[in-house]
This record gives C-alpha cells, sequence and structure tokens, in this order.
C-alpha cells in the first residue's frame, strides 16, 4: 500500500514539475514583453528632463558597462575576429546607434502607444530586407501580410492630412525609420551571431555603439542641469539599463531555450496592449478610433507574416531577444 501511494506522490510530482516547465517559459515571455513594454513610458518621463541624445548615450553607455561586467563574471567572453569587427560596426550602426537614436527622438515626438505599435512592424521589415538581400524569400502570404501592415502604418501616419510641421507625424516617421534600421541590422547580423553567440554580439555592438552615441549625447548634456535632476530621474535611468535592456534581454534569451523562437516572436504583440493599458494612466496618453483600426491592421498583417514561423526573417527576429523590444 506504501509503495503505491509513493509511486503515485513521484508520478504527481513528475506531472507537477513538467507542468511547471512548460508554463515557465511563457511567464518568462509575458514578463519580458511587460518590461519592455514599460521602457517607452519610463523613457517619456526621463525625456522631461534630459534630451533625447542623452537618454540614448546614457542607456548605450550603462548596457555595455553591464554586459562586459557580466561577460567577465561569466567568463564567457570570446574573441572576435579582426574581419569581423566591420560587420560588427555596421551592426552596431544599424541595431544600436540609429535604432537608438530614432526610437528615443520619435519617442519625445509621438506618444507611447503609436511608439510600441509601429515596432511591432520589426518582422515585416526584416523580412523585406532579408528578400532584398536574397537571405530570405517572399511569397504570396507574406506580401498580402506586408501590404495589410503597412496600411496600418500608412492609416496611422495619416499622410494625406499630415502637417510634417507636427510633432505627432515626425515622432510616427522616426519609428518606421527605426524599425527598418532595426530590420536591417537583424537580417545582417545573423552570420556573427552564429559565430560567437547573441551574448557575445551583443556586448560588442553596445560597446561600438558607445563611439556612435556618447559624442552626441555629450554634446547635448553640455547644457542639460544634470546636478539638479532628482533622484526619481537617475533611478528611472538605472532602471532603464538594468530591467527592461539587460533583464529582459536575458528572461528573454532563457525563454528562447526552451521554446521554438516562433513562438517567442508571437510575445511582441504583447507591447502595444501593455502601452494602450499603462500609458493612459501613467501619461495621460489617449488613444482613438485611427489607433485602434491601424493596430488591427498592423497585428493582422504581422500576424500572416509570421503564421508557422515559416519566414527565416521571424526566427531571426526571435533569436534576437533586444528585437523585441528597444
Amino acid at each position: 500500500m506504501r509503495e503505491i501511494t509513493s509511486n503515485k506522490t513521484l508520478r504527481e510530482s513528475f506531472a507537477h514539475s513538467s507542468t511547471t516547465a512548460r508554463v515557465a517559459p511563457h511567464l518568462a515571455l509575458v514578463m519580458v514583453q511587460i518590461l519592455f513594454g514599460t521602457w517607452p513610458i519610463v523613457g517619456k518621463i526621463v525625456l522631461r528632463s534630459l534630451p533625447s541624445t542623452g537618454l540614448v548615450a546614457f542607456r548605450v553607455v550603462g548596457s555595455a558597462i553591464v554586459l562586459t561586467f557580466i561577460q567577465q563574471f561569466r567568463k564567457s567572453a570570446v574573441r572576435v575576429s579582426k574581419s569581423d569587427m566591420g560587420w560588427l560596426a555596421l551592426c552596431s550602426l544599424l541595431g544600436v546607434a540609429l535604432n537608438q537614436l530614432f526610437f528615443v527622438k520619435g519617442l519625445s515626438l509621438t506618444t507611447v502607444i503609436n511608439a510600441t505599435l509601429l515596432s511591432t512592424t520589426i518582422p515585416v521589415f526584416a523580412l523585406l530586407v532579408g528578400a532584398a538581400l536574397g537571405l530570405d524569400a517572399l511569397s504570396w502570404r507574406k506580401t498580402i501580410g506586408i501590404a495589410i501592415a503597412a496600411a496600418g502604418v500608412i492609416y496611422l501616419i495619416d499622410p494625406l492630412r499630415a502637417d510634417f510641421s507636427r510633432d505627432n507625424t515626425i515622432g510616427n516617421l522616426l519609428m518606421v525609420t527605426n524599425s527598418l534600421a532595426f530590420g536591417a541590422y537583424i537580417a545582417l547580423s545573423k552570420g556573427v551571431v552564429q559565430r560567437y553567440g547573441a551574448l557575445t554580439v551583443i556586448t560588442w555592438i553596445f560597446l561600438i555603439g558607445c563611439v556612435f552615441t556618447v559624442p552626441l549625447g555629450a554634446v547635448s548634456l553640455t547644457n542639460a542641469p544634470m546636478l539638479s535632476w532628482s533622484w526619481e530621474v537617475w533611478a528611472a535611468l538605472l532602471y532603464i539599463v538594468l530591467v527592461p535592456t539587460v533583464g529582459a534581454y536575458y528572461l528573454n534569451a532563457w525563454a528562447l531555450a526552451r521554446v521554438e523562437p516562433s513562438t517567442v516572436a508571437v510575445y511582441i504583440y504583447l507591447q502595444p496592449l501593455i502601452a494602450f493599458a499603462l500609458a493612459p494612466l501613467i501619461l495621460g496618453e489617449a488613444w482613438n478610433a485611427r489607433t485602434v483600426v491601424a493596430c488591427c491592421l498592423i497585428f493582422a498583417g504581422v500576424l500572416v507574416v509570421t503564421r508557422r514561423g515559416r519566414s527565416q526573417a521571424v526566427r531571426e527576429v526571435a533569436e534576437h531577444p533586444e528585437a523585441l523590444g528597444h
């Protein structure tokens, strides 16, 4: 009798651990998107006290320091060939410098809701760039998905009524440009990521990114009253570096080792929903019918492109944890 009870307990324990193992990666991915979703909200608050290029410099330098420390602590640093430094520099220009500068400047001009919504087009741009370079293949299904997502972007920007002196329109266009830059980075960085691993590559591109972003940030911060910044501003800067950058990256990488890349990519849809929920509460932003219609079109288009995870570009998006949150 005791043996039967013991076997039953073991089976229940195994079933519980198996369920936990299946659920844990999905909980981690939800948390990743929550952390990524809070970054533009906290960033919007910080931008009230310092210029966009200054915020970019703080984030890039802070992340480079933390990632380098982690590499040294884990003793996981990999020697990079000199012949690949040019590729890393190009990846850094696209994936860190231009990506961050366009995103943060766009964020300072548009709303958090628009910023996170337009960022979901990254898989589409990765596919377009990959197809242009012969790294991915377009199909009728993907082409239709791209067209639907593009319709959503165009509807949100509303070029027929756009007044390019208005900050919101310029901010939206910068967000689209940011997604294009990051899509190009994803398409071009596949080789070096395969050779050296994601952690080594992202550490290097953040270190090289300092060369592009620090001079611009230093110039913009010369007139910023840094000594008068409150502790809340400094705490927000620390949060941006540690939580939606390094912390979310590691959670995403941990989940990626346990589920399919296409599953990871799908979770990017949560970011706009988080912005829809939090931005009105924290920042007082409002969403309207145009935002909702654009959201439905962009979601539908990206869903068509990413369906069944057949696209190489979509797999690459998922395998770049930093791609799912700027």
